[in-house]
């Protein structure tokens, strides 16, 4: 089970791999104590409120806390002993050392270290290549990347400590790509390839390490907004070169822009698969390497993309 993979996707009733189990409080989260980065909105907010209805200490990493963001605001509301709310932006190193040294001051027992990490900040992103600048590179790179590995280099002493849990984020665009996605792909494959590093170090330590792929759910998290995408599409077209605005054609980027805005009312609305697997991830004595939680639809795409040669792959879902 520990080089296992999620292959059964599909709803929620027909899912044969889901346990009931999960659906009930989990005896073996009393005492364990969990970062989640992120927990602003999305994914973050609902396994904040998830994990802390569960039974786990939470400590909740939000980028707007100290501008008084709804999300921090709304978590710290539920007035628990269980639930911590930190400021955390994961581009900062001194961000993180603060955030470390917070959870250090308020676990209830620090010499057996700190249970699970969840890497859950991330930024989504579009344009083709050649509209694309390098510093968005860099900055998509900067939260989805290089913040995972902040924050995961920070806290592994004290997951070690715990013989306990990493859980990285990722996508099922961080295993095949996409045309328009080029700057999320590339985080996310990174991400992918930290996180199998990783597990292979961490053997030895009893840590497991676990990637999470999700497939499209923009329409439950708002990563992506209609208004964010227009503002962005502008930044991109002025940006451009007079030769890529000429090659292209104004028309043909219009025409993507309004494909994109449609995308971002697209996907699932219902988090749950994604809230299942993470808490498996988190509680089950051995996780799978990787959960996909994903329409068949997805689940059959990526088998295709990742095992099919990769021409006949771009000709069934690119060309």
């Amino acid at each position: 089970a520990a080089f296992g993979f999620r292959r059964c996707r599909g709803s929620r009733g027909l899912d044969p791999c889901r346990s009931d189990a999960l659906s009930l409080p989990l005896p073996q989260a009393s005492g364990k104590a969990v970062l989640i980065t992120g927990c602003d909105k999305g994914f973050g907010h609902a396994l904040a409120r998830h994990l802390h209805a569960k039974g786990f200490t939470v400590f909740a990493g939000c980028l707007l806390l100290d501008q008084g963001g709804d999300g921090a605001r709304e978590l710290c509301d539920l007035g628990s002993e269980r639930m911590h709310v930190l400021q955390l932006d994961v581009r900062y190193e001194v961000e993180v050392a603060r955030a470390l040294q917070c959870v250090k001051e308020r676990l209830e027992e620090p010499a057996r270290g700190l249970w699970g990490l969840v890497n859950n900040a991330g930024i989504a992103s579009f344009g083709d290549v050649e509209f694309t600048s390098v510093e968005k590179y860099k900055r998509v790179a900067d939260i989805n990347l290089w913040g995972t590995i902040r924050v995961t280099k920070a806290f592994l002493p004290l997951i070690r400590r715990a013989r306990g849990r990493i859980v990285n984020m990722s996508s099922m665009l961080g295993r095949m790509t996409s045309p328009l996605r080029s700057s999320y792909c590339i985080s996310k494959f990174g991400v992918e390839a930290f996180t199998d590093c990783l597990r292979q170090e961490m053997y030895r330590w009893g840590v497991s390490v676990v990637a999470v792929e999700p497939s499209n759910f923009i329409a439950a998290t708002g990563i992506l907004t209609p208004e964010g995408i227009e503002a962005e599409a502008e930044h991109m077209w002025r940006g451009a070169s007079e030769t890529v605005r000429a090659d292209y054609g104004e028309a043909d980027f219009r025409e993507k822009l309004r494909r994109m805005k449609g995308f971002a009312h697209s996907g699932l609305r219902d988090v749950s698969l994604v809230l299942d697997d993470l808490t498996e991830a988190l509680a089950a004595q051995h996780p799978y390497t990787r959960y996909t939680p994903m329409e068949a639809s997805w689940w059959l795409r990526l088998q295709a993309v990742t095992h099919l040669p990769t021409a006949l792959a771009d000709w069934l879902y690119v060309s």
